[in-house]
């Protein structure tokens, strides 16, 4: 009784870490300037004004901009886009030619993976990829694939458990006592809290997730507030 959810998910965090990473200014620069990324990447990769950016070419770089993060090849994205894949393989040349940093760091991590066997997040976490020289190309692919997004998923999780430790500090604190985290997801933290104090903790929570890792590119937090979990989203 008197208490609601509220669920604090970080917005598109594995882009805005891809846009760190590879340092690419115009990713970076969506991100700065707070745009709707995946619109401001259709708005590049179609040549079109970001104002007349259709839902149709949001749809697409939307599947571009996960697609690569993800390692997805010319053939999974026109699978996923319904598309030929040389319409696919074009986007993503297209893709590469606007953000040329993103290909870069792509190259760049293919190549010390296979150099070193393992990649690491940002915060120096490693994961081995004991098949990144495998004689059998499906499965050197594959550990590429891995090579390429691990550092991005890696590094959103050390992200996140910074995040509950900030939060778990602030929680041991007079002014934390009205909530409750019950549980963490992906990139989302969820809290039991008192009504009368949701507009406190809200504040508080952001303070902690959005300052839980200084990147190059800002940290954003969305939240909802419901009675269960589907209200809060």
């Amino acid at each position: 009784p008197h208490h609601v959810l509220l669920a604090a998910d970080y917005s598109q965090i594995e882009l805005r870490i891809m846009a760190h990473l590879s340092d690419d200014p115009a990713l970076k620069r969506a991100f700065d300037n707070n745009w709707d990324v995946h619109a401001a990447t259709a708005s590049e990769i179609f040549s079109t004004p970001l104002d007349n950016v259709t839902s149709e070419q949001r749809r697409r770089a939307k599947a571009i901009n996960f697609g690569l993060i993800y390692g997805m090849s010319s053939f999974g994205l026109a699978k996923q886009l319904g598309v030929s894949r040389e319409e696919a393989r074009d986007y993503m040349q297209q893709y590469f030619e606007r953000y040329p940093g993103v290909q870069a760091y792509m190259e760049k991590t293919r190549a010390e993976a296979h150099s070193q066997g393992y990649v690491e997040t940002l915060f120096g976490r490693r994961l081995y990829l004991p098949e990144i020289n495998a004689s059998n190309k499906m499965r050197q692919q594959a550990a590429e694939r891995t090579a390429i997004n691990a550092p991005m998923q890696g590094t959103a999780a050390d992200i996140i458990k910074k995040a509950m430790i900030a939060v778990a500090a602030w929680q041991a604190t007079e002014a934390g006592q009205h909530a409750r985290m019950i549980m963490q997801v992906h990139d989302e933290l969820v809290f039991e809290v008192q009504e009368h104090a949701i507009d406190h903790v809200k504040l508080a929570v952001q303070a902690c997730m959005e300052k839980a890792a200084m990147l190059s590119v800002p940290l954003r937090v969305s939240m909802g507030v419901g009675m269960n979990w589907d209200e809060a989203h």
